[in-house]
């Protein structure tokens, strides 16, 4: 029996811009477009063909994505 990774609502996002690393909890039924960095105040926006900052600069997908579901 194979066994479903366990969901979270919790990421670490890391910006591209200075490095800041900052553990961030995701909203659960929405992808988050927007994101402030809290080291250089750069504005992060998802990558082309990622739905949201989780997914593009996160150590885990948005819940949505965990879930299977198609967030683009």
């Amino acid at each position: 029996m194979r066994r479903q990774p366990e969901r979270t609502d919790r990421s670490t996002v890391t910006c591209p811009r200075c490095g800041h690393r900052e553990e961030e909890r995701m909203p659960t039924d929405a992808c988050q477009w927007f994101y402030d960095c809290k080291g250089c105040g750069a504005v992060l926006k998802p990558k082309p063909g990622d739905c949201c900052v989780f997914c593009s600069y996160g150590t885990v997908p948005c819940p949505p994505v965990q879930a299977g579901a198609d967030c683009s």
